[in-house]
């Protein structure tokens, strides 16, 4: 063989080696990018914010517990990922078994979380390329409480809320919003994030209060109890009518002359107990004016007295309708 045919056959090999090595590079860059196990973590991740829970649960092959489902799609799962952010895939972690751990490390309204995804080798891709896959899990539970309501807002969605509680399937990593703002109740927003599939389950608790318009509704209709009791109690002309003030006196008051006045309105507080909503005691003052005569020296004299009362009431809630029943001891 020719010298010169020897050095184009070395040329020729050492392209071919080359060539080699380079596919070889590609392949592993691939691998370790494109291929790698960090790939389905990305899908993950992006299938949460599109609110897309199809997907999401297809990849993270995860089983749903029994729950509500109301958070696993559209604008619940859209509003759990919104907050996340800062995110770094680490490097994957052997974990035997042809399993490794990838970590990602992000932020949620700030606050720095760590989540840690096992996978596992699923196979290969046109004969080269790894394939990964989520080792298969459940899905954690967020349980809701509500103080006496049936009803709450979980992530912007009205959800159900028997007996004042339920439990909801949610994807991680996440964060969930509970609220109650209805008419008569509400309570202020509470938080919890979800950060791993592993983790106890969260818990959302809602402490509901008395709205403004509630405490106004009772005050009116509380209002207009007495001044309909007072009123009454002029007609009849009464010192002890069914109300819960009254004026005793050993003198003949004169007919015509009982005047009734409420002085001073009670002040409202409504508060949950024994899975009820409650007024508590309600404290006023209420005036009479009358004219009477001393049994004895037959003197005629005015009355003109302030006197304290209390009692209480039932308080009933059908939607947008407020019931007082007052509670008479006498």
């Amino acid at each position: 063989m020719s010298q010169a045919l020897v050095k184009i056959a070395a040329v020729w090999l050492l392209g071919l080696m080359l060539a080699v090595a380079g596919a070889i590079v590609s392949i592993n860059l691939v691998n370790d990018s494109l291929a790698g196990p960090q790939q389905p973590v990305r899908e993950y991740l992006s299938a949460l914010q599109k609110g897309d829970g199809e997907k999401a649960l297809g990849l993270l092959r995860a089983s749903v517990p029994q729950s509500n489902p109301a958070m696993l799609d559209g604008t619940a799962l859209q509003t759990a990922a919104a907050r996340i952010s800062d995110v770094k895939l680490g490097a994957a972690e052997e974990r035997g078994a042809n399993q490794v751990m990838v970590p990602m490390d992000y932020t949620i309204d700030g606050n720095p979380l760590r989540t840690e995804f096992l996978l596992e080798r699923s196979g290969t891709e046109w004969l080269f390329f790894h394939k990964w896959s989520f080792v298969p899990s459940e899905l954690p539970v967020l349980d809701v409480t509500v103080v006496n309501s049936s009803e709450a807002t979980l992530n912007g969605v009205p959800v159900n809320m028997p007996n004042g509680r339920n439990s909801f399937a949610v994807f991680y990593p996440g964060e969930y919003e509970a609220t109650l703002n209805g008419q008569y109740f509400s309570a202020p927003a509470t938080r919890a994030t979800v950060s791993g599939g592993d983790a106890r389950p969260a818990s959302l608790n809602l402490l509901t209060e008395a709205t403004g318009a509630l405490k106004e509704a009772v005050s009116s209709k509380v209002k207009e109890f007495l001044d309909s009791c007072a009123d009454e109690a002029d007609q009849q002309q009464k010192l002890q009518p069914n109300c819960p003030f009254y004026h005793a006196t050993n003198n003949r008051v004169m007919d015509g002359t009982i005047d009734w006045s409420i002085t001073e309105y009670p002040s409202v507080s409504i508060e949950p107990f024994g899975g009820r909503w409650v007024v508590a005691p309600l404290d006023g003052k209420a005036r009479i004016k009358a004219r009477q005569q001393d049994l004895f020296s037959g003197a005629v004299s005015d009355i003109d007295s302030v006197h304290d009362f209390s009692f209480t009431t039932r308080l009933d809630i059908d939607g947008d309708t407020v019931k007082l029943t007052p509670q008479l001891d006498y």
